[in-house]
């Protein structure tokens, strides 16, 4: 009977299998063609960073939540509202509060005041060299961040997918060679998306996968409440009786704000630590590289403005689809199930689809079925994202620091997008080389410490030049690498990355920064270090900082 049950299982997995890698192949297949296609239309600079600036509101709505909608909001927070709760839901909220300030603050003025980079507009009244090469170290470092996070959900996904249990092989390779494999292929596809697509090809993918996640996610939370027919309190109840937490896993504190008995530096660190991961979702997104390029993909500030709104109604709706995944992976999958499949419960979404088809489309078979539909899903979510991320900075390395640095404003077009691709190839390698060592690090979480970089380095230099008359070259640069250096150097001393069980680096201990996310001092570090740098010197451009005023209020003048 064992033997027969055995044989079953196995035979399920080789289903699954089968289904997830066709499914997958038919998805790169269908977006390869779209990067093929997109490359043809692709002639000039314009074309290659910001697809020709012909997109609508709603494609560009599309594609932005595509590009933000990314593994950590599909694996990373399901995975966390599934172990954690109520706290879990905290990075929901704040992703969704951050597009507010995105709206209110950034949107309209940088599509007015830009061409194809952040640093177009941060450069328009200042040095354009020392600025240009400060917002392309800043690019880079933001976007390495938030692609280590993407490449771990597809490291975690694949062991899942192609049911490699301890012990197991499948092609000759053991869950983690096959995790590794995994990532070098993202890694792979995501440069050839860049270099032969560019912001055309690629912004395509990102509507496709937008529609697809949508869809997926829709699905899944329809076939949760109906399994509970439609009464939220029962589901909340067997989530919180199934999560091993019991009615804790409904109420603030199982991961932040956590009161401990005896131990009141504790106690407030832990509170410290959800104030700052708060304000470093909020304020991070106007300050992220690939988001802020989106804007300038449109022809018109007004459809820039009508893209976001699109935009915020797209992914407010899926977040709150995340509400049901993360706490439908609770009720039915049950946490120890989770962490055992996955120790920082990336793939609770993708364990609730096997669950969900085995219940409502029958058997085994049924389970493989949904889970290959749904890690398909993730998987363009991950290509998506990547390509966008890649994109952003290999942009930047070519459009700021290669034409305006080295060859000081005397690239050719064509000089700059070979440039571009070719950074493409550099910024994936190293990509790909880190993400292999964060393999234990919950993908949401890692999305925070991008936010928190972007928060600290980007965003004070945007508002600062858009709206501080003062402002100069020192202060763009003092905050820059003020609210960089400071947020990367507090994270290499965190327990991120060593000193816990889930670090980087878990048998080394060298952390001294209590905090998990450095948000907190380092925002503000970099709001300070632009002030300073600002009163350090006398340079001052009272009539550009005029012409980039009713440049960013109007649109006059904008390309």
């Amino acid at each position: 009977m064992q033997s027969h049950s055995l044989l079953a299982a196995e035979a399920t997995t080789s289903t699954s299998r089968t289904l997830t890698i066709s499914l997958f192949l038919v998805f790169v297949a269908i977006t390869l063609a779209i990067t093929i296609w997109a490359s043809r239309q692709t002639k000039t600079a314009t074309d290659f960073y910001a697809g020709g600036r012909q997109f609508s509101g709603f494609q560009n709505g599309m594609a932005i939540g595509g590009d933000y909608m990314s593994a950590a909001s599909f694996l990373g927070i399901a995975g966390l509202i599934a172990l954690y709760g109520y706290d879990g839901f905290l990075y929901s909220i704040g992703f969704l509060v951050a597009w507010l300030v995105a709206l209110l603050l950034v949107a309209e003025f940088l599509r007015n005041s830009g061409r194809y980079t952040m640093a177009d507009v941060l450069a328009f009244r200042m040095r354009q060299r020392p600025v240009r090469t400060a917002a392309s170290v800043s690019t880079i470092v933001v976007s390495i961040f938030y692609l280590i996070a993407q490449m771990v959900g597809a490291g975690a996904l694949v062991s899942l997918l192609l049911g490699i249990k301890p012990g197991q092989t499948f092609l000759g390779m053991d869950a983690d060679t096959a995790k590794i494999a995994t990532i070098i292929l993202v890694g792979a596809l995501m440069i050839v998306y860049v270099v032969v697509g560019g912001m055309k090809g690629t912004t395509y993918v990102q509507i496709v996968k937008a529609f697809l996640l949508m869809t997926g996610a829709l699905v899944m939370t329809i076939l949760v409440l109906a399994h509970y027919k439609f009464n939220l309190s029962s589901l909340l109840g067997d989530a919180a009786a199934r999560s091993g937490k019991g009615s804790a896993f409904l109420e603030p504190g199982l991961r932040y704000g956590v009161e401990t008995a005896g131990d009141a530096a504790k106690t407030f660190y832990s509170k410290m630590d959800l104030l700052s991961l708060g304000i470093a979702l909020v304020l991070g997104t106007a300050g992220l590289p690939h988001i802020l390029t989106r804007f300038y993909t449109v022809p018109t500030s007004r459809i820039a403005r009508k893209s976001v709104l699109w935009a915020i109604g797209i992914i407010g709706t899926f977040y709150l689809f995340t509400l049901a995944l993360g706490f439908g992976a609770a009720a039915l999958v049950g946490g120890k199930e989770i962490t055992a499949q996955d120790k920082a419960g990336n793939t609770a979404a993708p364990q609730l689809a096997q669950k969900l088809g085995i219940d409502y489309l029958g058997g085994d078979t049924g389970g493989a079925v949904l889970l290959a539909i749904i890690a398909a899903v993730a998987f363009a979510t991950i290509l998506a994202v990547v390509a966008g991320l890649t994109l952003a900075s290999s942009s930047s390395v070519a459009h700021d620091f290669y034409a305006s640095v080295i060859k000081r404003g005397q690239a050719g077009e064509r000089d700059e997008v070979r440039v571009a691709r070719i950074s493409a190839f550099v910024i994936g390698a190293i990509a790909i080389v880190l993400s292999i060592f964060a393999q234990s690090l919950n993908v949401a979480f890692l999305v925070a410490l991008a936010f928190a970089v972007a928060a600290s380095a980007n965003l004070p230099a945007i508002l600062y030049s858009l709206f501080w008359k003062r402002f100069n070259t020192s202060g763009a640069l003092w905050s820059i690498y003020g609210g960089l250096i400071s947020a990367v150097f507090l994270v290499f001393f965190s327990p991120v990355v060593s000193g816990s069980p889930t670090a980087m680096f878990p048998d080394s201990d060298w952390h001294w920064f209590p905090l998990s996310n450095p948000g907190i001092i380092s925002i503000p570090i970099g709001f300070l270090c632009g002030w300073i740098g600002t009163m350090l010197s006398k340079e001052s451009d009272a009539d550009k900082y005029a012409e980039l005023e009713v440049r960013s209020l109007t649109g006059h003048g904008a390309h």
